[in-house]
């Protein structure tokens, strides 16, 4: 499966000043109406992917936001080809650590005494780790307590969340994502670890039926979580958690308002560079 990466540069006009952060909010949540799964913020503006079978070049060009006259966005795309992308990825990947107990590195990478040390290859896949909602869901699962519990990785990109909630000691985790690239670099990256009590699944929401999990973490576009969080609600008990991300903190408000009235309530939050988690509990 190949992807199209957007990319919008945008310049305020000789007489206005701009929110650029706010320009970009814009941007992703008329994006996500439009199936891009994935957005990166860069100096002057904004990344965004989508499968190539979803991409209208002409609907992009008829976004609302591009018509303001304060401003004007410049785009361009490319198609990203499926392919191994180690050799670039390995001149550029460097490892992270979070909350001084979990590192995520590349096997290149030198192995440091901390209590869970995740090595992987990601390949075109997201979720590296680097990107904030990756890095605060990983944050509120190092707060979470999943011993002997059966989690759910939706959207598992990598492999990352799976793989640690392994690491503390899961009974079970099921990690599934739609994307075929992610499906087959986590399945390396679970042998790569060790961690043979996770199944992986290639699909969407579909394959949730008839599932019952303890722990299910989210991190997908709001669209996708606002269209599918009925589904997760039906495999969760009272007391089952689960952590969303994926969105801005502008989508508090539309992502709140489903998981409240799916009976979840709000356990707790975090906030990094305008992106958020949010962990709930059912019941």
């Amino acid at each position: 499966m190949n992807y199209i990466e957007v990319n919008f540069r945008i310049k305020a006009s000789d007489t206005a000043e701009i929110n650029a952060e706010m320009v970009r909010e814009i941007l992703v949540a008329e994006l996500g109406a439009l199936n891009f799964e994935s957005f990166v913020n860069t100096e002057d503006g904004l990344q965004a992917y989508v499968q190539e079978d979803d991409f209208n070049e002409e609907e992009v060009k008829e976004l609302y936001i591009l018509d303001n006259p304060d401003f004007s966005i410049e785009m361009e795309h490319q198609l990203i080809e499926q392919q191994n992308w180690n050799a670039e990825w390995e001149s550029n990947f460097q490892a992270i650590e979070v909350d001084n107990k979990c590192i995520v590195r590349a096997p290149f990478h030198e192995k440091k005494d901390i209590e869970y040390d995740i090595v992987i290859e990601p390949k075109m896949s997201f979720g590296t780790g680097h990107h904030e909602t990756t890095h605060q869901m990983i944050a509120q699962l190092l707060e979470m307590n999943v011993q002997d519990k059966r989690v759910l990785d939706m959207g598992c990109g990598t492999g990352i969340l799976a793989i640690l909630a392994c690491m503390k000691g899961a009974k079970s985790i099921c990690a599934i994502d739609i994307d075929e690239w992610a499906y087959e670099n986590t399945i390396e990256n679970v042998k790569k670890n060790d961690c043979a009590q996770i199944i992986v699944k290639q699909g969407g929401a579909e394959l949730l039926r008839n599932s019952s999990y303890d722990v299910i973490l989210a991190n997908i576009n709001r669209n996708i979580l606002l269209n599918d969080m009925e589904a997760y609600a039906k495999t969760m008990s009272s007391g089952s958690q689960i952590a969303f991300s994926g969105f801005y903190t502008s989508d508090i408000p539309l992502i709140d308002e489903k998981a409240r009235s799916l009976g979840m309530r709000l356990l707790r939050q975090s906030e990094k560079n305008n992106w958020v988690a949010l962990v709930y509990q059912m019941g």
